[in-house]
């Protein structure tokens, strides 16, 4: 695959040897599910056991795709991004919480990260997990609409609270404010609380953005519902697309359940319901901000294509493009060079705490065909690069 992307010198040009060295030891073994497998079995153990093994794991695998452990640890990676015109984003993806007092405890982070960004130009978004502030019990029960006892009511006011508090501040500093999307059985409450959030603070400018999961086979009536609902007619959408992070656990699921799986069944049928989503946001873009959240070289090049097309300047301020801190640095980095916004997701907490994202990170990317495979041809064509301008 030969287009911008494959420019290797601005893709790679703030990695070391060394850390390009690392990259492509962590692409061979996740490229290899049998290995991975093994891995994060042996890794689960170890920290469950507490053996010593955060240091080994923070030079490689955390210190490939994480910011660090603290906001201010982060700080390092966020400025050498935005020297290459590459914004941050910083996620707190610690997961698993379980109790009132985790999710307030949760609530507080996110504040605090929002206060944290504020007046940042380098850091444009915040983010957040939505079961971070409610139980996924009480999400899954509200997406079914099954009816709620007097205690699940007061427990899903406090969520609608939190999610409020968490929108309230982002809009009083004018941060943008993504909601990650999850699985289908917690998704239509999501899905009810970002447009709830977007009706009261995405009047004058988006705020509020949800993520829409492409894979799945009802996202394309799901957005023409949001915009031909007559109760959102004064709301400027805020939409991140995305093609979809639990395609596995989902089809597994509709196979336990003896139902249909709500994923598109072959990666062709996602590729096209992708691009539909992208016709969508740019047949409506007077209402729309967006963020093509994709590490698909070709779904970013059509992005690229309609905004020439259009007439659209490459930093206009509706369109984002977003990967991964630790992939897709062709991507990211060549989108920067010609001044397109650009953003990546910069993970920060505990080593022990990051591990259930850093595992995700490693489990998806084995099922994604064809990802891993590119990482390490463009990792191997940067080394020789090197190794000839050296001769």
């Amino acid at each position: 695959m030969n287009n911008i992307f494959s420019d290797t010198k601005e893709a790679f040009s703030l990695k070391s040897n060394f850390e390009l060295t690392r990259a492509y030891f962590l692409f061979k073994i996740i490229g290899n599910s049998t290995v991975v497998k093994i891995t994060t079995s042996i890794t689960k153990f170890a920290l469950k056991f507490n053996l010593p093994v955060s240091f080994l794991i923070k030079v490689t695998v955390f210190d490939h795709f994480c910011g660090g452990v603290s906001e201010e640890d982060c700080n390092p990676v966020i400025n050498k991004l935005y020297k290459n015109n590459v914004h941050s984003v910083l996620d707190f993806s610690t997961e698993g919480f379980n109790s009132e007092h985790e999710f307030d405890e949760c609530l507080k982070k996110k504040i605090s990260i929002i206060e944290f960004i504020k007046n940042k130009e380098e850091i444009p978004f915040a983010v957040f997990k939505p079961t971070c502030l409610g139980s996924t019990e009480l999400f899954i029960k509200k997406s079914l609409g099954e009816k709620f006892s007097e205690n699940e009511e007061l427990m899903w006011s406090r969520v609608i609270n939190r999610f409020e508090k968490v929108c309230k501040k982002a809009y009083e500093n004018n941060i943008k404010i993504l909601i990650d999307a999850e699985e289908v059985d917690v998704q239509k409450a999501i899905d009810d609380l970002a447009i709830l959030m977007m009706r009261k603070f995405n009047l004058a400018n988006p705020i509020v953005f949800n993520t829409v999961q492409m894979y799945r086979k009802d996202r394309l009536q799901y957005l023409n519902e949001l915009i031909n609902n007559k109760s959102n007619d004064k709301v400027i959408f805020g939409l991140k697309l995305v093609r979809g992070a639990y395609m596995e656990k989902e089809r597994q699921f509709a196979n336990e359940r003896g139902i249909e799986s709500p994923i598109c069944e072959t990666k062709k049928d996602t590729d096209n319901n992708f691009d539909l989503g992208l016709d969508f946001v740019f047949n409506n873009l007077d209402r729309i901000s967006f963020v093509c959240a994709s590490h698909n070289e070709n779904s970013v090049l059509k992005v690229m294509d309609v905004m020439k097309n259009k007439n659209i300047n490459s930093n206009d301020i509706r369109i984002w493009f977003g990967q991964l801190y630790g992939m897709s640095d062709n991507i990211s980095f060549n989108l920067a060079k010609r001044n397109y916004n650009v953003f990546k997701i910069l993970p920060f907490g505990s080593v022990k705490n990051l591990m259930p994202y850093l595992i995700r990170r490693a489990e998806e990317n084995t099922s994604v065909s064809g990802q891993t495979g590119r990482e390490l041809q463009l990792i191997q064509n940067e080394k020789n690069r090197r190794l000839k301008l050296k001769a």
